[in-house]
Formats: C-alpha cells, structure tokens, sequence
C-alpha cells in the first residue's frame, strides 16, 4: 500500500505483532466538538493507493466506543482500490455529552483486506438457488442460546 501524508501527523502503523487494523489520527488545525447525536466527517490528511485486488475498511475504535460512546457511522466504511481522495472518516456522538476531537488524536481504525469479485448469474426463480440447512433463517433465527 502506498501512502501520501499532508497531515503532521505519523503514518499509520500497527499498534502490536498481531495487530489487523492501523490508527487512523485526526488531521485538524484545532479542536472539533461533537455534539449529542451529531455526525462529521473528520479529515486524516492521507491518501492511500491499494493493491487492486484490495479494499480498506475503516473500522471504530473500541476505547472511543466504550468510553464516550464514539463510532465510525458507515461501520465499516469501504475505501475501494481505485479511490485516490483523501481518507476520510464520519464519526458520530451516540453519548449523550459533546465530545472533543484533538489534532491528531487516534479517531479510527484502518483494515486492509483482500476481497474478489464475482460473476453474477441471474436465474429465473428462486428454486434454482440451492438448499442449505439454515434456507432463509435470519435475524435471530437460532435463538439466543
């Protein structure tokens, strides 16, 4: 993955050995509050060029999460090989306290992940699909045990 940074901020990196995703840091001038409920996007200052057979996904972070009630709304967010605008993220305040970004301060999470695309078939009924054991259980389907 190449990456141009415009922030002052440090590229990012993975925190530890088996890390999946990278810090994400806010590229601000000054502080931003977020207020109750309200969503931003909040700019990184990097641009990034992914293998073509590559997405990022921008992830919450779980401290922000759990501790001031801050996520990634579009979770996960999909940054496509062939965008080449700067990263962005739309965080929202799920609190109900504003809540201060800091230049620079660790707002998401980056994963890089390999996908590929596939043919489509259109069939004429829903018979031609197969059966599985699960057919179409879904949203609690299992119960919760």
């Amino acid at each position: 993955m190449k990456i141009y940074n415009k922030s002052a901020n440090p590229l990012p990196a993975y925190a530890s050995k088996n890390a999946a995703g990278m810090d994400l840091r806010a590229d601000l001038k000054e502080p931003v509050v977020l207020q109750p409920l309200e969503r931003r996007l909040i700019p990184t200052g990097l641009f990034i060029e992914l293998p073509a057979d590559c997405e990022a996904q921008v992830r919450p972070r779980s401290g922000l999460a759990l501790k001031h009630g801050i996520t990634v709304l579009n979770s996960p967010g999909t940054i496509d090989a062939d965008y080449r605008g700067e990263v962005g993220v739309i965080l929202v305040n799920l609190s109900q306290e504003p809540f201060e970004i800091q230049p620079g301060e660790r707002i998401a999470q980056l994963v890089v992940a390999k996908f590929q695309q596939e043919e489509i078939t259109e069939v004429a009924s829903l018979e031609e699909l197969s059966d599985t054991e699960r057919g179409a259980g879904g949203f609690g389907h299992s119960g919760k045990k």
